[in-house]
């Protein structure tokens, strides 16, 4: 039979809002790409005898994920509770506690506390379940590998960046690959439109015949884009919804539309640059989230009030005053003048109203422009988009980054 994986994320602040859980749904499709789904994903917070209680249930499958709970404060208790639910005796580990304490006194004379005020917290995350290895440290909490009975628990700090540090070093754990080898990780495909409604997708794979029996299809919306995840011997299935949502397919893999952009720019050997009002920067946040982008991508102007869309990129006053700000006409213009500020041979301009005041009958929130150029080829695009401010800007960002896309393609289509 194969192996069960079950995940727990702990932290009472992802409870009350505070923080987003972004340690589940890395985990998950790490362990669904390993061939180990995750038979459930527990959010508990830190009252002890709750996440207890998650720990017991998580320890029946063959690996239990933990996150968070790590820390050196009175409410994190992942280690002791644990420990408490499989039966093990706890022990200080020397060699981790040398160490901790190392990393908490360079911590202290940076800080200029004294060392006294960290050595109960260092005594604290050095402390390990019976049996439990350490597979690095983040910060000052240890990554664990502990074996109980039937089980194998990987207990993981919870900052995002730190936990998927540590992750992959959990996978060259002895005990870990143990489980891995009892696994048969899945044939994956995924096929990813834009410009189409889910509705559309579900429609084409209805057409197709559903799903063939050994594939598992799921279709899920991101920011406008659409993702059909294909498990199984999904080849022929694949095929047929290629042809039936193209040209709306853009991509057969996971790279984020801004890597896509950079990466079309780069072989056609064009520079990019943005200016923006609504999206303040949005982006090129994402095109500068992408490593290597500045042999690319030359900056970006936000001009969010007229005066500036005037003095930093050069839009006509009567532009503004005949058509306003959020326009066509106004896009077209700030795309321009981010050509001349910025020496770009691409750009890209968004502007609109992304509430949730302002708008009118004529223009309501959610109208967005956006306006695309490239040499020889410029496109613009009028959108209604829903939601509240934060999804309009998100949707408006990822627009911009696909008109740029589609621009860029057509110019390569050109060229060749």
């Amino acid at each position: 039979m194969s192996p069960r994986a079950a995940v727990v994320v702990t932290g009472s602040e992802l409870l009350r809002g505070g923080r987003r859980d972004a340690n589940g749904p890395f985990l998950a499709e790490e362990l669904t790409r390993l061939g180990l789904e995750p038979a459930r994903i527990t959010l508990v917070g830190d009252e002890p005898d709750e996440l207890e209680a998650a720990l017991r249930e998580g320890l029946s499958a063959d690996l239990l994920v933990v996150s968070g709970g790590l820390g050196p404060t009175h409410d994190d208790r992942t280690v002791e509770l644990l420990a408490r639910a499989a039966g093990l005796a706890t022990s200080v580990e020397p060699e981790l506690e040398q160490e901790i304490e190392r990393i908490s006194k360079r911590i202290a004379e940076r800080l200029r506390r004294p060392y006294a005020e960290f050595e109960e917290g260092v005594r604290k995350q050095a402390t390990v379940p019976e049996g439990g290895r350490v597979i690095g440290i983040a910060g000052t909490a240890p990554g664990l590998v502990v074996e109980t009975d039937g089980a194998v628990t990987v207990v993981l700090p919870g900052p995002p960046p730190e936990l998927q540090r540590l992750w992959h070093a959990a996978l060259k754990n002895e005990a870990v690959q143990r489980i891995l080898a009892r696994t048969a990780p899945p044939e994956h495909r995924v096929l990813r439109v834009y410009g189409v409604s889910e509705s559309a997708v579900a429609r084409a794979l209805s057409e197709a015949g559903g799903e063939p029996e050994g594939v598992q299809a799921t279709i899920c919306a991101h920011d406008g884009e659409i993702w059909i995840d294909l498990y199984g011997d999904g080849e022929e299935l694949a095929q047929t919804m290629r042809q039936a949502l193209e040209p709306a397919v853009f991509a057969e893999d996971a790279r984020p539309v801004e890597e896509l952009v950079l990466n079309a720019s780069r072989t056609l050997g064009l520079s990019l640059a943005t200016a923006e009002s609504c999206t303040g920067g949005l982006v090129a946040a994402r095109l500068t989230s992408v490593p290597g982008a500045s042999d690319v991508f030359r900056g970006g102007i936000v001009a969010y009030e007229n005066d500036v869309k005037l003095a930093q990129l050069g839009v006509p006053e009567e532009t503004l005053a005949a058509h306003g700000a959020v326009s066509a006409e106004t896009a077209a213009a700030m795309a321009a003048g981010a050509h001349e500020s910025l020496g770009a041979d691409v750009t890209v301009a968004v502007t609109g109203l992304a509430g949730p005041h302002g708008g009118t009958p004529e223009k309501p929130v959610g109208l967005v422009y956006l306006h695309a150029s490239a040499p020889g080829a410029e496109q613009g695009r009028e959108l209604r988009l829903p939601g509240d401010r934060e999804a309009i800007r998100r949707r408006a960002t990822a627009a911009a980054l696909h008109l740029v896309r589609e621009l860029l393609a057509q110019s390569r289509h050109n060229s060749a």
